[in-house]
């Protein structure tokens, strides 16, 4: 894992090449004897680690899920105007045009992941929902502090959000979906159309500076309950 206390380098070894085959084969073919193989390890080793082959993949999205969240909570840490809805799509979308396990998990592909779509539906329910909490309680923070539009209810904030950056994510990743458009330019559409449509114009830099580090806060407790649903994963 990234930073958990029982990560180890050859659990690191293991996951990346279970991430690695999961995005080349999909979830069906690969097995955990084609993951020991190319770790260069023997089966029973990975087996030590992770009782079934749906323990080990479950852990490979929620590592990915993690690194993502982390890099958010520390870039609002680093620089408050990232709390803004618009920089932090806007960030979302280059982590995932250039992360192929962080796009899978995101866009729930199904012909990578196969059964295990539904098993992270079922088992990660509570981590869905959570992120979703997460996610009113954030605007909620900002719609407070005067950074986003007073015109819209927060349900309809909500919604916009989404919408947009679902729609930017799901043409992007098909094929011809933007073809004249280099990823930083549609990144930089994105951040446009979100700011437009949620933000204020020139939120007050003192108003996020305020509400930075609360809602880095609440992005690093989601970190807690990811590095928990790991632990319960692992042997």
């Amino acid at each position: 894992m990234a930073d958990p206390d029982f990560a180890s380098p050859r659990m690191e070894r293991v996951l990346d090449t279970a991430a690695d085959l999961l995005v080349r084969w999909g979830y069906q073919r690969v097995t955990i004897d084609e993951v020991a193989r190319h770790a260069g390890i023997g089966k029973g080793t990975v087996y030590l680690h992770f009782r079934t082959k749906e323990a080990l993949f479950l852990t490979v999205l929620l590592r990915a899920q993690r690194q993502i969240v982390a890099a958010m909570a520390d870039r609002m840490e680093a620089d408050p105007g990232e709390v803004l809805p618009s920089r932090l799509l806007r960030g979302l979308y280059l982590v995932l045009s250039n992360d192929a396990i962080a796009r899978v998990l995101y866009m729930g592909d199904a012909e990578v992941l196969g059964r295990l779509a539904h098993e992270a539906e079922d088992t990660l329910g509570g981590l869905v929902t959570r992120r979703q909490e997460m996610l009113a309680e954030y605007l909620r923070l900002l719609r407070a502090e005067g950074c986003l539009r007073s015109d819209r209810r927060p349900e309809e904030l909500h919604y916009l959000l989404s919408a947009i950056g679902a729609g930017f994510f799901f043409v992007g990743g098909m094929p011809g979906g933007s073809p004249d458009l280099d990823v930083e330019t549609r990144a930089d559409l994105l951040e446009h159309a979100i700011a437009t449509a949620i933000q204020v114009p020139d939120p007050p830099p003192a108003a996020l500076a305020k509400v930075a580090p609360v809602i880095a806060a609440l992005y690093r407790s989601l970190i807690t309950e990811i590095d928990h649903e790991v632990r319960r994963r692992i042997r």
